[in-house]
């Protein structure tokens, strides 16, 4: 039987919405072990000056719970 939790997390990068994603997926990596799956549940940017200054995603992270 294999039991898994989903935790929420934001990531900001100014460079893109992939940046983003993979720079919330290599924060979470240092805290959570045995991940298996990330969704992005939302997407959105700041905008300064009339351009995108800031791209930021809301994931939902799966990891698997380790028996004791």
């Amino acid at each position: 039987m294999t039991i898994a939790r989903v935790t929420e997390i934001s990531a900001t990068s100014s460079e893109s919405f992939d940046d983003a994603v993979k720079q919330g997926i290599e924060r979470a990596a240092k805290t959570l072990r045995n991940m298996k799956s990330a969704w992005v549940k939302d997407q959105n940017v700041e905008i300064e000056n009339g351009g995108v200054s800031m791209y930021r995603v809301n994931l939902a992270i799966t990891f698997v719970l380790e028996d004791s």
